[in-house]
């Protein structure tokens, strides 16, 4: 893959590989690293190492190096399927289960599974670390995942998540209770410009990437917590749990963006980002596709622990329609 950036003037005088990072954030710093140590990356043509210094004005170019496959062996992991045909599966993902192989992870990832349950018949858009994967979960979300069959399928649905025609919809816990019963945040989001695993929201001249979540609140909780719907315009890593967190009201349990245990309220398992609600269009038929899930079981014995806190909480949307 070849990258292209234009050194923007409010960039001044920064070392290389931090301008490469702020504007490609979707990279992990490792590859960009890599790239560097490759000599596959030219400032006006001429090769240059990461610790140098750019200005403004500066064409960077840079080559990714090819990922080393690895051989992927099935495993017999059971999957919840929602949804099945010989183009395409959705199932609803647990939590705690990985999407696709990474450092550190083991043979129980979901792609591990596909291999597995598909018998090899999964799209190689992807490559062999991630066959037949359009989107992705954090490994503590649950809900609605869909995987293409065929390329066909891969292309159509990717198309689709691009041009942002995916309808997407997450329930989440929340520490605190919002003041308004609903609203919509428009913040830009990149890495973190310390710690490289998290993101931020990060102004779009240093970085970060167009960002649209929509909230409603569904159940308060007292004061301590609430229960919201979130629908996504974009996807960008971490979005909700970056979003919320910068209206004051981080996801319970997500101790990397902002939560903090309260020893008045139920220490929450995981942090509690559901995925229930996937709308798409079949890549190759055409015809909607209405995916969901229901909140797992951590899930909804939060939810209960805060209303048996709250027994009197009244909500100021409407409840859900299934109860948590």
């Amino acid at each position: 893959m070849s990258l292209s950036h234009v050194v923007p003037p409010e960039a001044r005088r920064s070392r290389a590989d931090k301008v490469l990072a702020r504007a490609f954030p979707e990279h992990s710093r490792v590859l960009l690293q890599r790239a560097f140590a490759a000599g596959l990356v030219r400032r006006n043509g001429g090769v240059i190492t990461q610790k140098e210094q750019v200005r403004a004005g500066d064409r960077l170019e840079c080559e990714l190096p090819a990922v080393q496959p690895s051989v992927l062996r099935a495993q017999d992991i059971p999957l919840a399927v929602i949804y099945e045909d010989e183009h395409l599966l959705a199932i609803d993902k647990p939590p705690g289960m990985v999407v696709h192989p990474g450092a550190g992870t083991g043979e129980d990832t979901l792609v591990h599974a596909l291999l597995s349950h598909c018998r090899g018949s999964l799209s190689g858009v992807g490559g062999v670390e991630r066959p037949g994967i359009v989107h992705r979960l954090d490994k503590e979300t649950s809900g609605v995942l869909i995987a293409a069959k065929t390329d066909a399928a891969h292309r159509g649905l990717a198309a689709q998540f691009a041009g942002r025609s995916v309808l997407k919809e997450y329930l989440a816990l929340v520490s605190g209770v919002p003041a308004l019963l609903a609203g919509s945040i428009r913040q830009p989001i990149g890495r973190h410009s310390r710690q490289r695993h998290r993101m931020a929201v990060v102004p779009e001249e240093s970085g970060g990437r167009a960002a649209h979540t929509d909230w409603k609140l569904v159940e308060s909780f007292g004061r301590a917590a609430a229960l919201v719907r979130c629908t996504l315009h974009t996807g960008r890593t971490h979005q909700i749990r970056v979003h919320l967190r910068s209206i004051g009201h981080p996801l319970q349990g997500d101790a990397s963006y902002g939560w903090k245990a309260d020893p008045n309220l139920p220490r929450p398992p995981r942090t509690m980002l559901h995925a229930e609600h996937l709308a798409v269009a079949h890549p190759v038929t055409g015809r909607p596709l209405d995916l969901r899930a229901p909140p797992p079981a951590d899930f909804g014995a939060m939810a209960a622990a805060l209303r048996a806190l709250y027994p009197r909480a009244s909500s100021s949307a409407a409840r859900p329609q299934r109860k948590l």
